[in-house]
């Protein structure tokens, strides 16, 4: 199974030279598969239904979904959700036949054996909650038209084809080679928003319009992450490494979507 993986937490504990055998744990960004529940499974199953009913309430049919994986004192300056994905409003198949709405979590995630290494994977509120460190989300709902692009450009080959599996926790949104779950979700945003499928178009929109989030850490332990973590890369970091986050996504859809909103939703 896929390793939930969008954190910047393990850059984060790699750079403050924690041994790289252990540096795995600090991921945040897996299905959380094998990863030790912080909260009750009730306590899960209760906030993962606020979530829902947050989202039906809002009438969103898609919104962008983002959790902490690690706490805020583990995270480097100006970033503090570690994962996000794309919630959409579905009809879901329960283990036992039955059909019933809800939300699908559409999500970039990590794999176990090769961290360097993305897939996209469909999962649920329930699971994309398992093993926060917080229980905290981030919602942004985009426009109604946003919304409407978005749904078409999910089931179309498109969505598909702006994966890209050469992963990098610290991947940067401005080149092309690396990516990770926040630069995959905001190339997604710009391919619905021009309605294209031309990622150098996607890129240098991006380029012109989103204000990345910079990457806090001392160059030298920044190298040594690269070379020691598998899920560390600097290669598509031409100066000084930035990252997509939650937060910086956030400004860009507020700025440029008329009618957007964002909100934090506590248990």
């Amino acid at each position: 199974m896929p390793r939930l993986l969008c954190t910047l937490a393990i850059l984060w504990t790699t750079a403050l030279c924690i041994p790289v055998a252990h540096a795995t744990g600090f991921s945040s960004g897996s299905n959380q598969t094998g990863e030790k529940a912080r909260f009750a499974p009730e306590q899960i199953v209760a906030f993962a239904k606020k979530v829902e009913k947050s989202l039906a309430e809002k009438g969103s049919r898609v919104a962008i979904l983002a959790r902490m994986g690690r706490p805020p004192s583990e995270l480097p300056a100006g970033m503090h959700f570690t994962h996000v994905a794309f919630a959409v409003y579905s009809e879901i198949t329960t283990t036992d036949g039955r059909k019933i709405p809800g939300y699908a979590i559409h999500n970039l995630y990590q794999r176990n054996k090769h961290p360097d290494v993305s897939d996209l994977v469909q999962d649920f509120p329930v699971d994309f909650f398992a093993a926060v460190a917080e229980l905290e989300a981030g919602i942004l709902i985009p426009s109604p038209e946003l919304q409407k692009r978005l749904l078409a450009l999910i089931a179309s080959p498109t969505y598909q084809a702006l994966h890209d599996p050469h992963y990098s926790v610290i991947a940067n949104p401005y080149t092309l080679g690396r990516q990770n779950c926040t630069e995959f979700v905001l190339d997604v945003l710009h391919a619905a928003i021009y309605q294209t499928d031309d990622i150098e178009r996607i890129k240098a929109s991006e380029r012109a319009y989103f204000v990345a989030q910079p990457v806090e850490v001392n160059p030298f332990k920044l190298m040594l992450g690269a070379l020691f973590s598998a899920e560390v890369s600097t290669s598509d970091q031409p100066g000084p490494p930035v990252t997509a986050t939650f937060e910086k996504i956030v400004e860009f859809l507020k700025q440029y979507d008329a009618g957007s909103e964002a909100l934090t939703l506590l248990p």
